[in-house]
């Protein structure tokens, strides 16, 4: 299940998982969560998101030098 994010807050736009969809023609989040999860997110509940993955593609090239 996607899930669509119009009004992200906190860190969602830095995310390696918050892509854009061309179907859907906005930001979304790739991560698939499980129905619990998905309630909690819906209810606000989360702080920190558990698959915030950073989503600067420089990040590898970094630890390489």
């Amino acid at each position: 299940m996607k899930k669509k994010i119009k009004g992200s807050t906190g860190n969602c736009e830095q995310c390696g998982n918050y892509v854009y969809d061309e179907d859907y023609e906005c930001y979304t989040c790739e991560v698939n969560l499980d129905e619990d999860e998905m309630a909690r997110f819906l209810s606000d509940s989360y702080t920190d998101c558990p698959y915030y993955r950073p989503g600067d593609e420089y990040l590898i090239v970094r630890k390489q030098m």
